[in-house]
């Protein structure tokens, strides 16, 4: 009888201890580290994570899935990562520079569409107010691209951006910007691996665009 309430008494207490031991690991996972790449990704398009899935239509006969359409990489354009503005008439260098903007994630998404494959790419960055003092607002300009890599690169599709970020009186803001329309034709199956987007701040965005001619 002894030796039964003791067994008892040792498998309460191991119990007790799993029990205390999962309870602080289930703690100690952040909500960063327990978000799954699927919420990730929904939060970097707009969704909610806690939406149904929506079913996907069948694909056509003939026609791969949209989850098997070759989506290329995304990264930023080598010298394009920060963007950075100085005081009127003067560089953005050292006290000078009123605000800079960085890009910090990128996502993408594609599926087929009647002119070829369209894309969404998700871009996240931050903008810092300088020591001249940012504006109320800050125009960001951005240029998202798909080029065919290799020896001699070709530009597949690109186009211009802007968004627009409201300063706080922190002097950091995040922004997030995702395009909708870039489209690309269809690459064929030879080249679609050489295929990659580029993202990346662009000023050249913020000019007007040029005006149509009359006609006489």
């Amino acid at each position: 009888m002894v030796r039964e309430l003791r067994s008892s008494r040792n498998a309460l207490r191991r119990g007790t201890g799993i029990a205390l031991a999962l309870s602080v690991a289930l703690a100690s996972v952040s909500p960063v580290a327990a978000q799954s790449l699927t919420d990730r990704f929904k939060s970097l398009f707009g969704g909610k994570s806690d939406e149904a899935a929506q079913p996907k239509p069948p694909p056509a006969p003939g026609q791969p899935a949209e989850d098997e359409v070759d989506c290329p990489q995304v990264t930023v354009r080598a010298g394009a990562s920060t963007y950075a503005v100085g005081a009127a008439g003067k560089p953005a260098v050292g006290n000078e520079i009123r605000f800079q903007a960085t890009i910090t994630k990128m996502a993408r998404e594609c599926a087929r569409s009647a002119e070829g494959i369209t894309a969404r790419i998700g871009i996240q960055g931050r903008v810092i107010a300088g020591p001249a003092g940012a504006p109320a607002t800050v125009e960001v300009p951005l240029r998202i691209a798909v080029v065919q890599g290799g020896v001699g690169e070709k530009v597949i599709a690109s186009k211009a951006y802007r968004t627009t970020v409201e300063m706080s009186e922190g002097g950091s803001v995040p922004f997030t910007f995702v395009a909708e329309d870039l489209v690309y034709p269809m690459p064929s199956a030879k080249v679609a691996d050489s295929y990659i987007f580029y993202v990346g701040f662009d000023p050249q965005a913020l000019s007007p665009e040029p005006k149509a001619r009359k006609k006489k």
